[in-house]
């Protein structure tokens, strides 16, 4: 043995691991969710029973009259969208605190923003996109006039996201809670009521012939700023909630 290996072994010891990039961690995050949740399957159906059942009850409860229907049929929808949602908010975070992944995944050097970014992509996966994805067979439970369908789909897939995301802050301040679901509701259900009214009110004023662009490109807007804040909040709500 030359005396220059055991020089490099020492210079290949002293060198620090490398940290994966950021677009490695987002990815990582994403995919492990993604499995967590296709093994919890009966969770993911949760949300969807949940809104079948609703609106299988509103012509039984109210009447089965076509033309009743169709006037309820955007904002009750869209409530029972939103309400899907929030029923599934309560395990964003819960079943990694408790198994006490969150907290490494605090201690990494990734930044939290991603992290958070990716369970929330997952949620709206698992979540919003099959509700947008059910709408059309809502809106004909329902009666809803054909000129609705395009706009309702579109509503509910900016909205959604919206939703994932928002619910995501009230998650992160009540991971560290018992029974942290109606704390959720309290906290979140006012900063809903902006996407509720102009996602109900796309899908009204097309059905009324009047454009619905303008709503649209509000819920765009919501998402926007959502994508950029949302995670910062609930990143911090996390540090708060596990540390504080």
């Amino acid at each position: 043995m030359s005396a220059r290996e055991p020089q490099e072994r020492v210079s290949l010891q002293a060198q620090p691991l490398a940290t994966p990039g950021i677009g490695a961690g987002f990815w990582a995050t994403l995919r492990r969710d993604v499995l967590i949740a296709f093994r919890h399957r009966g969770e993911m159906a949760n949300p969807i029973m949940f809104l079948l059942m609703v609106i299988t009850m509103v012509p039984l409860g109210i009447s089965p009259e076509s033309a009743v229907l169709a006037n309820l049929a955007p904002g009750m929808i869209w409530v029972v969208a939103l309400l899907a949602t929030l029923l599934s908010l309560d395990g964003l975070f819960r079943s990694d605190f408790e198994d006490g992944s969150l907290e490494q995944l605090l201690m990494s050097p990734q930044p939290l923003y991603f992290q958070v970014l990716a369970k929330v992509l997952v949620h709206w996966l698992v979540t919003g996109l099959p509700l947008t994805v059910m709408a059309p067979i809502l809106g004909v439970m329902l009666s809803l006039p054909s000129a609705g369908y395009g706009p309702l789909m579109a509503s509910l897939l900016l909205g959604t996201g919206c939703l994932s995301l928002i619910g995501a802050i009230g998650a992160a301040l009540t991971v560290a809670l018992r029974k942290g679901g109606i704390l959720i509701s309290l906290i979140i259900m006012p900063l809903y009521v902006p996407v509720l009214i102009f996602g109900a009110s796309a899908v009204t004023s097309a059905i009324d012939g009047f454009p619905m662009s303008g709503q649209l490109a509000v819920l765009g807007a919501f998402l926007a700023l959502s994508v950029i804040l949302a995670p910062l909040a609930a990143a911090g709500a996390l540090r708060i909630s596990v540390n504080g």
